[in-house]
């Protein structure tokens, strides 16, 4: 995609009035922090999403710093559930149907998932996500994602290490 062409999240964003920026980048950029890196901002701004299973239920999105990584039981709290594990690459994509690296809550509404934000989101006025698609990021207020994605603030990630 390049720029220009619209994203379904980009569309949804702008049905709804919802003032984004949109951020490309090469989409073999894989990891938030070489994101972070080619758009120039904090790798704390620049938000992951990964998918989750719990014991049983629907699939679960967390959407987590670039610097930091999932707390598996600290969403499992979140959650209301004993236990989740990570989602392999190939079960996340077939549950999303997105490729990892572009996969997004924006895109996968009313799809039955629970999101589930890290609480560190309401440091800014503003994070980047991804549009569903690897190369895109967008950047929209954190209180528009919230709300249109129903997430749920919680302490979801601890340091990289």
């Amino acid at each position: 995609m390049t720029e220009g062409q619209r994203t379904n999240s980009m569309r949804l964003l702008e049905s709804r009035r919802v003032p984004y920026t949109a951020h490309y980048f090469s989409p073999s950029i894989h990891s938030a922090d070489g994101v972070a890196e080619a758009l120039g901002v904090p790798a704390a701004q620049v938000f992951k999403t990964l998918v989750a299973l719990p014991q049983r239920g629907k699939p679960l999105l967390a959407i987590v710093p670039g610097d930091r990584e999932l707390d598996l039981k600290a969403l499992a709290k979140a959650a209301g559930d004993k236990k989740v594990h990570m989602a392999t690459q190939k079960e996340a994509e077939a549950l999303t149907g997105l490729q990892v690296g572009g996969i997004s809550a924006l895109a996968l509404l009313d799809k039955g998932f629970r999101v589930f934000l890290d609480a560190s989101a309401e440091g800014f006025d503003t994070i980047l996500v991804s549009a569903g698609e690897r190369g895109i990021n967008l950047q929209l207020p954190v209180a528009d994602l919230v709300r249109l994605t129903r997430a749920r603030l919680a302490p979801l990630a601890t340091a990289e290490g």
